[in-house]
């Protein structure tokens, strides 16, 4: 049997050529433009011949315009088929760390499954740094240095500068700090995940890494803490947005300071043959860099 071009990328092209934009086409397949772009590139490698014209305005070529008018056909024909009562879901595993699951991915995942209720997701937790989850998934988020050879592909998801909060009941309690060397009297939350040194450097505070008291191996513990008013931890902005957005915690200082720590993307390059693959990593890529759903409301 001839080899046909992958479904989504069939998609993609019918989508440009029938809405005349890249960006129209990204709103009506639910993915992000550059997974548009992506997945022409995708085809334009597979069919070895040009798709693009022109860049702006966008024109395609009277091959990819030929091309995409086959598949509009194509792709009706397949459409008005009976579908079954109950139409098989293709699974997916994916393993997550507890915060980032909790407070960056289910948020979230309501557009996904709008999106794609073919695809039915098993999402699995890992433990960071230990690089432990609990059985196997096609797609991994890990949370790190990013420094991992048992993934043929490891790419950066999600990176983020690291600030100071505290709840305001702990502030009201204790004062807040009105320059940073005025945390020498206020509890510092401690995290391996989140080490002080290099929010320490920013503020000009030669003070070594905290070694005193609770120490917090899972960030949401962490933010937790903080909001329970044990102390001031560092936080990112997309974990903590919506408890900052309901004032359960304070930033404190105009500071910010990158962290060692990542956010990485990890899977094997054969798992992209699989179409459901592909389509949650171009969702997830560009879902953590937009504002999520409810998450103001839950804690």
């Amino acid at each position: 049997m001839k080899r046909l071009p992958p479904l989504h990328c069939l998609q993609a092209l019918e989508a440009v050529a029938r809405r005349g934009t890249v960006v129209d086409a990204a709103e009506e397949l639910h993915v992000t433009a550059s997974a548009v772009s992506h997945r022409l590139r995708q085809l334009e490698s597979w069919l070895g011949r040009p798709l693009i014209a022109r860049a702006q305005p966008l024109t395609l070529t009277a091959y990819a315009a030929q091309y995409a008018s086959a598949a509009r056909e194509a792709l009706a024909v397949l459409a008005g088929l009976p579908q079954p009562a109950h139409a098989a879901r293709t699974p997916l595993r994916v393993a997550v760390p507890p915060t980032f699951a909790r407070n960056i991915l289910v948020p979230r995942l309501a557009a996904f499954t709008q999106a794609h209720p073919q695809i039915e997701l098993e999402l699995n937790l890992t433990i960071p740094l230990l690089d432990v989850k609990a059985g196997e998934s096609e797609v991994e988020v890990r949370f790190g240095a990013g420094q991992y050879g048992d993934a043929d592909a490891v790419e950066p998801l999600l990176a983020e500068p690291v600030f100071a909060v505290a709840s305001p009941a702990y502030l009201a309690r204790f004062g807040a700090p009105k320059q940073p060397s005025d945390l020498a009297r206020l509890t510092l939350l401690r995290s391996p995940l989140e080490p002080w040194r290099p929010w320490f450097e920013v503020a000009g505070l030669v003070w070594p890494e905290p070694s005193g008291g609770i120490q917090f191996n899972d960030i949401g513990l962490l933010m937790e803490a903080a909001i329970a008013g044990h102390g001031v931890a560092l936080a990112r902005q997309t974990i903590v947005a919506g408890w900052l957005e309901m004032g359960l915690l304070h930033r404190l200082f105009d500071l910010a300071a990158e962290s060692p720590h990542a956010y990485w993307l990890l899977y094997d390059r054969d798992v992209l043959a699989r179409p459901e693959v592909v389509t949650f990593l171009e969702w997830l890529r560009g879902a953590v860099q937009m504002p999520a759903e409810g998450l103001s409301a839950s804690r």
